[in-house]
């Protein structure tokens, strides 16, 4: 049952043998991909709200999930590399039926919140700029994200990675823009890398900007899109390891400063501002605050975000399923298959800036099932050889997944005793 891969150091060999050498940036990409994850809706959601009601407060939530971020995604991507298979396929190798299942069925469900939030994203930033009703603006984004997928069924990986950074560079640049014209408080800003919180909704939005930033399934993707990327191109295996970490570097710094720049500018124009409990009122105090230019450049970068970031989660889930239930679903028919929750809650009328925050908590509780087994599994010698986490890197990752545990639990006790 425990099909253990050996260290693939050698394998990687074999397969570079005779490869013309590559350029050292064109191995970048993958984490690019993964990055989308970081900044789509859910994290539009949960960051502006938190700038709107607590100002500074909690940028430190995002520098420390930035951080944490980064040691993750490259693990996600060593993972993939040195073993040849996707960490959803290296769990479901250790598992037996019934175990297997029940950790498919938590994973799926991230992937759902996940989608949820993408969904109703792009949907509002076509309602914001051309009014259209949700509903047809969540059904525009599936088509569309349909044929962004196409594009990686039929001209490959590397054809999906160009589409998906160009749509990070508008990304970058539509959530950007505002700080131009914004008046930030630096001192506030570096008051707010002391961590504290300030009630129990501070805590809520805290573990919502979590589930926002270090999200389960752009960990589940990015060993997927590594392990491709290796087989591939067939460059050695070191090199592509000093490439990824690179990879991850940039990519994450870039999703870092687009989380923060849209905490700052929701704290630096729309705290206190009213109708801001909404991405639709936000988006109305920025064109009113900072002037409609710079709140047109914002709703294109939601846009941009829903549209990436619901085609990269639903490559995860058919990743998922692979490996996990060791089933192939054509991409498109899951795409049709998974739109139908998000627009079944966009038909209801949920408030939906909340239901974009609400799923970012649900990803939060999804994050340990898939950071304990890559911890664990990167760290295991007889699976990846030499290359297996040295002590320093264990006792750092063992500490990012102790503090996200805690602030869930925290979450839930707080939560109950303010119900109470």
């Amino acid at each position: 049952m425990d099909d253990v891969a050996s260290p693939a150091s050698e394998q990687a060999s074999q397969r570079a043998g005779g490869a013309a050498p590559r350029r050292f940036s064109w191995l970048w990409g993958p984490a690019f991909v993964a990055a989308i994850a970081y900044v789509d809706p859910g994290n539009v959601a949960a960051n502006l709200t938190a700038g709107a009601l607590y100002g500074y407060l909690l940028i430190w939530v995002l520098v420390l999930a930035n951080a944490a971020a980064m040691l993750v995604q490259y693990l996600s991507a060593k993972a993939g590399l040195v073993t040849g298979r996707s960490l959803p396929e290296l769990v479901g190798r250790r598992m037996s039926t019934g175990p297997r299942l029940a950790y498919w069925a938590q994973a799926e469900l991230v992937v759902l919140a996940t989608d949820l939030a993408e969904v109703l994203g792009g949907a509002i930033a076509l309602q914001i700029l051309f009014g259209l009703p949700l509903l047809v603006g969540g059904l525009i984004v599936g088509v569309v994200s349909m044929l962004l997928l196409a594009v990686q069924g039929r001209g490959g990986q590397r054809h999906f990675e160009f589409v998906v950074m160009g749509l990070l560079l508008v990304i970058t640049i539509g959530f950007t823009a505002g700080l131009f014209v914004s008046d930030i408080s630096w001192a506030q800003t570096f008051e707010g890398l002391v961590p504290r919180f300030a009630g129990t909704e501070s805590v809520l939005l805290a573990a919502s900007m979590l589930g926002a930033t270090v999200m389960p399934h752009a960990i589940y993707v990015h060993s997927a899109l590594a392990r491709d990327r290796q087989l591939a191109d067939g460059t050695d295996l070191h090199r592509m390891l000093h490439a990824t970490r690179w990879d991850v570097v940039v990519s994450m710094l870039i999703a870092g400063t687009v989380n923060v720049a849209m905490l700052l500018l929701a704290a630096t124009s729309l705290q206190g501002v009213a109708g801001t409990d909404s991405i639709q009122g936000a988006h109305a105090a920025i064109a009113h605050t900072l002037g409609p230019s710079v709140a047109v450049l914002f709703a294109v970068g939601l846009l941009a975000s829903g549209l990436a970031s619901t085609s990269v989660g639903c490559y995860a889930g058919a990743e998922i399923m692979a490996g996990l239930l060791r089933v192939r679903v054509p991409m498109l028919a899951r795409r049709a298959v998974t739109l139908v929750p998000a627009l079944v809650i966009l038909g209801l009328g949920v408030n939906p800036t909340w239901a974009l925050v609400l799923s970012q908590v649900v990803l939060s509780f999804g994050i340990p099932f898939a950071l304990i087994p890559l911890v664990r599994l990167t760290s295991n010698p007889a699976l990846m050889g030499v290359l297996a986490n040295h002590r320093p890197v264990k006792v750092v990752a063992w500490i990012v997944v102790a503090a996200i545990v805690a602030l869930n639990l925290a979450l839930i006790v707080l939560t109950v005793i303010g119900v109470g």
